[in-house]
């Protein structure tokens, strides 16, 4: 059985982004494409109504690049659990209500019971500083706290 992976939106992102002038983004960006190219394979991934709605936004063709890459990927349930998790980093200031969405991303793939949660936001998501946290709250929820890490890190690990 293969790990299942949630797929935030800063992968399809970066996936399909023109190139950047800008090294280290530039360098994430590559790193992203090779993921996509070598190891996705690797993993059962899902998306969400919320991947797909931000996925939308913003330049046309692009947004149509980002949709074409998600095509066929499972799109998971939003559930009940989800909303909680939510809805618990948001008040407790784990996650900043600005970053609503990215709380609604870590519910997700909690209630879903992904391994993994692939991501680029390293602000609030994929974050040292609040990993213990998250955790935490995960916890009180009763839901697993699901690995989350750049395609950098993950092509590290397996």
């Amino acid at each position: 059985m293969r790990p299942r992976l949630y797929l935030e939106t800063t992968i399809p992102s970066y996936l399909v982004a023109r190139p950047s002038n800008d090294l280290r983004l530039a360098a994430d960006q590559q790193t992203t494409r090779e993921w996509w190219e070598t190891r996705r394979g690797d993993f059962d991934l899902f998306v969400s109504e919320a991947v797909l709605r931000e996925v939308r936004r913003g330049d046309p063709q692009l947004a149509g690049a980002r949709l074409a890459a998600l095509r066929g990927i499972p799109v998971l349930p939003a559930l009940r659990a989800a909303e909680g998790l939510a809805e618990r980093l948001l008040c407790e200031g784990i996650i900043p209500a600005i970053a609503a969405d990215d709380a609604a991303h870590l519910g997700l793939a909690a209630a879903n019971a992904m391994d993994y949660l692939l991501t680029w936001n390293c602000r609030h998501i994929n974050n040292p500083t609040l990993e213990r946290r998250i955790a935490r709250a995960c916890a009180a929820c009763g839901l697993p706290y699901p690995v989350a890490c750049t395609p950098a890190e993950l092509m590290e690990v397996i």
